[in-house]
């Protein structure tokens, strides 16, 4: 057939004219539905992060509705946190394969926008409004009967008052109706599962090990005293403890980088920055943004980004890639109270450092004994890779820079003398040390004589 129908021509192809002329109606029916299906755009789950595949719709919006370009229509909940969705074209949601509530798996389908349907011009039509009845016209007001007056009656004379007559007393029966014996039960939300989740599994791969120091916070409590005005006034953040201790654990991690290492595989793997993650409270849960590169950063950095991650979490606006890549951790359980811990390593970390609350107690200073500020604090770690050695040594790092804040201030670390007396009190076995010991007794005897 060398001649072209109108449909032919349209469809930029041949077809039989025969076909067209036995059911045109119903081939060009089915041929311009498809024609409007290539039109409608699907809106896939995207990508959400490196080791996160689905996630939870927290709030969808329905069937029906117009979306604009660039405009979010649904909110997943991930196990880190809310990631919006937003319209890759303008036009009307025409189906949705998922609602609130339900678990969605990167790649698949979400939800379909078609771009031939725009809103009205006008926008939503506003409801009508009702006339307004006009009210009737108010009857007169009839007039007040007044009640014959007559002459007022002498009272009768009170009787004498009766002694109030006192109930005995019933006896108390055993019951527990004014006590509640209801059962609730609440779904768990997909931020709790994934934490859950997430929890278990570091239980399950890391061989977790958690040393213990105490920390006199004498010092860094009188600089941040004298210096919290003037930090205030210049840099518009006040001053706290968990700077000092960033950058504490930032150059300990430096002297011992085994610290911020991982182990992938059969290979370690060593990162030359340091990526702080830290918690912070949001109305949802324990959130834990991370502070990138803090071995470049000085106190007031720290402070403000400490600052700004703690007003995004209030708000709930805390984005997916601000809360992924944290290469060590710091818990402070101290702000609710907590004397001692042993805290759970975020994987894929190595490492987290536990701090807690501050309590005066008495300390031997010299040969006498002071009320001190002190601070308990607890390294949990991987033992497949930190051996004991440099995870005592790195809290202890953290320690003496706590308690000598100048150090931190002038980049100047543990001196390599005092550094070798510690490797060598270390290395002395067991078996051997008494031995040790009485050979230093004895030397200490031999002295005095």
């Amino acid at each position: 057939v060398s001649t072209q129908s109108t449909w032919d021509l349209e469809k930029k192809g041949m077809i039989n004219s025969f076909l067209m002329k036995a059911v045109p109606f119903a081939y060009r029916n089915c041929m311009f539905q498809r024609i409007s299906r290539t039109l409608a755009t699907v809106v896939k789950v995207p990508n959400l992060a490196e080791s996160i595949t689905e996630g939870e719709v927290k709030s969808i919006k329905n069937e029906g509705e117009f979306v604009g370009l660039d405009m979010p229509f649904a909110v997943l909940e991930t196990g880190k946190a809310a990631v919006e969705i937003k319209a890759p074209i303008a036009g009307k949601l025409v189906k949705l394969h998922a609602k609130v509530g339900q678990t969605v798996l990167v790649g698949n389908d979400f939800a379909v926008i078609d771009e031939t349907q725009a809103p009205p011009a006008g926008g939503a039509p506003a409801p009508k409004e009702k006339p307004v009845e006009e009210k009737a016209a108010p009857k007169p007001a009839e007039p007040i009967k007044t009640a014959p007056t007559s002459a007022p009656t002498p009272k009768p004379a009170e009787a004498p008052a009766k002694k109030p007559v006192i109930p005995e007393p019933e006896p108390v029966k055993a019951s527990f109706a004014k006590f509640s014996r209801e059962v609730r039960r609440i779904p768990l939300n997909f931020l709790r599962q994934a934490a859950s989740k997430g929890l278990k599994e570091s239980q399950n791969t890391y061989a977790m090990l958690t040393t213990f120091n105490e920390c006199d916070m004498s010092e860094l409590t009188n600089m941040r005293k004298d210096l919290s005005e003037d930090f205030l006034k210049k840099h518009g953040t006040p001053l706290t403890f968990m700077s000092a201790f960033v950058k504490a654990a930032a150059m300990s991690i430096r002297k011992y980088p085994a610290i911020n290492a991982v182990i992938d595989g059969k290979e370690i793997v060593y990162r030359d920055f340091v990526d702080m993650s830290l918690e912070v409270s949001a109305p949802k849960g324990i959130l834990v943004p991370v502070i990138r590169n803090c071995e470049s950063l000085n106190f007031a950095e720290i402070e403000k980004a400490i600052v700004y991650f703690g007003a995004k979490a209030k708000e709930g606006k805390i984005a997916l890639e601000e809360i992924l890549g944290g290469t060590f951790a710091i818990t402070n359980n101290g702000a609710f109270g907590s004397m001692l811990s042993t805290p759970i390593i975020n994987t894929p970390q190595s490492a987290v450092l536990g701090l807690h609350s501050i309590k005066n107690k008495p300390t031997v200073v010299g040969n006498k004994i002071e009320a001190r500020p002190m601070m308990f604090l607890a390294l949990s770690y991987d033992h497949r890779l930190v051996d004991g050695r440099e995870a005592v040594l790195f809290l202890k790092n953290i320690k003496e820079l706590i308690e000598d804040p100048r150090r931190m201030l002038m980049e100047i670390q543990t001196s390599q003398k005092q550094q070798q007396m510690n490797l060598s009190l270390i290395h002395i076995s067991e078996p051997t040390r008494p031995l040790y010991i009485s050979y230093a007794v004895f030397c200490l005897k031999k002295k005095k004589t």
